[in-house]
């Protein structure tokens, strides 16, 4: 105890490494995952998805990094060079990208999260790290590790995991917690038909975030031994944490407890923008006026690739013909000349051209949208020329000859589906 307690006049995070697991394609994404991995996926603007993980590494004190790619990394990987290469090995800080590159066997590649950690233990450990934590590189949050950190080592856990509070129906198509009322963990059940309730509020749910903390030593130990299994899937929510929470403690961290908030925001956000629908939703969100994500709060900056562009320009006045934009978001080095925007949400270097209008579109970068076309509801990719007078989200039967269009209404358009058009 009397360590513990010298401990606290230094953060835990010191003493920490955050391995981001970022190898997952997000296939649910449709053509935005054909040639990037979904945490390179673009969010809010500016950022990618992987930017949350990272930034909630570096604002909770943690400067040791390690991200795992895998699946189609060149557009995540040259990211992290540009936007995350400040870390200085002379002040004990250091920032590795770990592509999979059949370090163990000629043959093998990462066969699972747990298999993505355990094939660079040799690179981790010269670190020293006295803590691991674990994260996905796909979702939207804001969340202080210091807190979960704490937890971890005055519960005396071997694993520490992250959880979030969810009706209990809609726990289904997750990892759930079933925990005692101490969140000691009693039995963890993946994607269960009836979620078992959280003690004291029978109609809600604890499901796993995919955040663990570890000690190193123990985490190795564990990943050894999984290696060694013939039988296992070398997955974290498949063996290793199953493993534990039988044979010996694991304990549910509550995502609220450590949930970054400003004063605006009055929820705890977390979103898995997995699906075409879940990723346009989560970029219009961000349109309302008081959004339950608050990209503006300087307290918790989400650090990102800085370009270096000119500012957003809006040209030409008269009717019909008015660079204007209501309830949007506008980044740097686009010009909306003579369009209007509605509900939208603008990456670097969109063109949008005379008598044209964007009502609810997300649109990626380098997108052109060229005269008196009209988009609504829909997820542009980048590099997309828009032709003239194309005209999406007023026909649906058209729509969904024409481009990717989910139940709800949403159309994504890519390049490769602009060109098949007969026009």
């Amino acid at each position: 105890m009397t360590n513990n307690k010298m401990r606290r006049h230094q953060p835990l995070a010191r003493d920490a490494m955050a391995y981001v697991l970022a190898g997952g394609r997000g296939s649910r994404l449709k053509e935005l995952t054909d040639a990037r991995a979904k945490p390179a996926v673009y969010f809010g603007g500016k950022t990618r998805i992987i930017d949350f993980a990272l930034s909630n590494a570096l604002n909770s004190g943690i400067r040791r990094i390690g991200v795992a790619t895998q699946y189609k990394a060149h557009s995540l990987i040259r990211h992290l060079q540009r936007g995350w290469n400040f870390f200085r090995p002379e002040r004990n800080e250091s920032f590795d990208i770990l592509p999979a590159s059949q370090r163990v066997s000629e043959h093998q590649w990462y066969e699972g999260t747990a298999d993505a950690v355990y094939q660079n233990a040799d690179i981790i450990e010269p670190y020293g790290p006295e803590y691991m934590v674990i994260l996905a590189g796909d979702h939207i949050y804001k969340m202080d590790y210091e807190l979960m950190l704490q937890q971890h080592v005055d519960s005396g856990a071997d694993v520490t995991i992250g959880c979030l509070e969810v009706p209990r129906m809609e726990a289904t198509g997750f990892g759930v917690m079933h925990v005692d009322a101490k969140d000691v963990i009693i039995d963890f059940v993946e994607k269960p038909a009836d979620p078992p309730g959280i003690p004291g509020n029978e109609s809600m749910a604890l499901a796993s975030m995919g955040i663990y903390v570890f000690h190193t030593k123990f985490l190795m130990e564990m990943l050894r031994k999984d290696a060694a299994d013939p039988q296992s899937s070398r997955d974290f929510g498949k063996d290793i944490i199953p493993y534990i929470v039988k044979n010996g403690k694991a304990v549910a961290h509550r995502f609220n407890q450590s949930c970054v908030r400003a004063e605006s925001e009055t929820h705890a956000y977390w979103r898995d923008v997995g699906t075409v629908d879940a990723y346009w939703q989560a970029n219009i969100d961000l349109t309302d006026i008081v959004p339950e994500l608050d990209l503006y709060d300087s307290n918790w900056p989400i650090w990102t690739y800085a370009e270096i562009n000119p500012p957003a320009k809006f040209v030409h006045d008269v009717d019909g013909r008015r660079g204007q934009a209501i309830s949007s978001l506008v980044s740097g080095n686009c010009i909306i000349s003579g369009g209007a925007l509605n509900r939208s949400l603008l990456f670097t270097g969109v063109r949008v051209h005379s008598y044209s209008s964007l009502d609810h579109a997300v649109v990626l970068p380098e997108v052109t949208v060229h005269r008196n076309a009209r988009l609504s509801n829909v997820v542009v990719d980048r590099g997309v020329e828009i032709p003239e007078g194309l005209v999406v989200g007023e026909d649906p039967e058209l729509d969904a000859k024409r481009f990717r269009r989910t139940e709800s209404g949403i159309c994504l358009i890519t390049r490769s589906m602009i060109e098949k058009l007969d026009l």
